[in-house]
């Protein structure tokens, strides 16, 4: 075992090469310019998620660019619907309702969050913004009905994923579900803290029960019935620059990155699945 100020430096040093990392890649794609209205329209982080605190200018600097790229995937849908209903389904803590809010000011939007989370849904409310507490499986069934459904980093929580996505295609008027997900190269089971041997309570806030690769991910959807309009993969690292080295760090601490997929009805292939519940 080292000792613990030289485990505190080496974690130090990794956390100072994955923020330039992250600035790099953000450069890349163009993501560093919306990354700062963002922050100026929502500063302060630090009630993000109930889970952990972003406390180290590594974490603001990952999370606000991660948000960045789910405002990129979102934005467009929400600017050609300026008076639809959004629904934001496992939202945290109201954060990316008040970027849109900011970004479009002058839009009509009913906004709705929704989370399984008492406590993220009172932080929504905490900021003016309508909020219930539910399962994201029940909003269809308890009509619960949007012209854009937003679902970011939720659906790797999900016992039943593609039912969730079905009842959703089927059950609701939508004209567009944006959501993304963590990256990963080959789909697996999640389930991490199993695999760590760490027995202690858990939730489906925390808890990845199936990862995804984009390729599977695209299968799942047409069964569904969805089609995607447009699709995107963040990397957290740069793709040309010698800190794309830092690829195999972010892929075996983390994730690479994160998928994003703008999605709209169409059930060419999920009618001819006869066995739907």
């Amino acid at each position: 075992m080292l000792p613990e100020w030289v485990q505190r430096s080496l974690i130090r040093g990794r956390e100072r090469l994955l923020t330039w990392s992250l600035h790099a890649s953000a450069r890349e794609l163009g993501l560093a310019e919306l990354s700062k209205r963002l922050e100026e329209a929502h500063p302060d982080l630090k009630e993000q998620y109930s889970d952990f605190d972003i406390d180290t200018e590594y974490l603001k600097t990952k999370v606000r660019y991660q948000h960045a790229f789910q405002v990129s995937m979102a934005l467009p849908e929400l600017e050609s619907n300026p008076d639809g209903v959004v629904v934001d389904i496992g939202d945290s803590s109201g954060t990316h309702i008040a970027y849109f809010r900011a970004l479009i000011p002058n839009s009509k939007h009913r906004f709705l969050s929704v989370n399984l989370d008492e406590k993220a849904v009172e932080k929504a409310r905490s900021k003016g913004i309508e909020a219930i507490c539910s399962r994201a499986e029940n909003l269809a069934d308890q009509g619960i009905d949007a012209d854009i459904f937003l679902s970011f980093e939720m659906i790797e929580h999900l016992s039943d994923p593609i039912s969730f996505l079905h009842a959703l295609a089927t059950k609701t008027n939508c004209r567009r579900l944006v959501l993304t997900v963590p990256y990963v190269r080959e789909s697996r089971v999640g389930l991490h803290h199993i695999r760590a041997g760490l027995r202690k309570d858990v939730s489906a806030e925390v808890v990845h029960l199936f990862e995804l690769c984009p390729e599977d991910l695209r299968l799942a959807f047409r069964h569904a019935g969805w089609k995607v309009e447009r699709d995107q993969i963040y990397r957290q690292y740069p793709r040309f620059s010698p800190l794309r080295a830092t690829a195999p760090i972010w892929r075996s601490w983390d994730f690479e990155g994160f998928y994003g997929a703008v999605l709209s009805r169409d059930d060419s292939w999920s009618k001819l699945y006869k066995s739907w519940g």
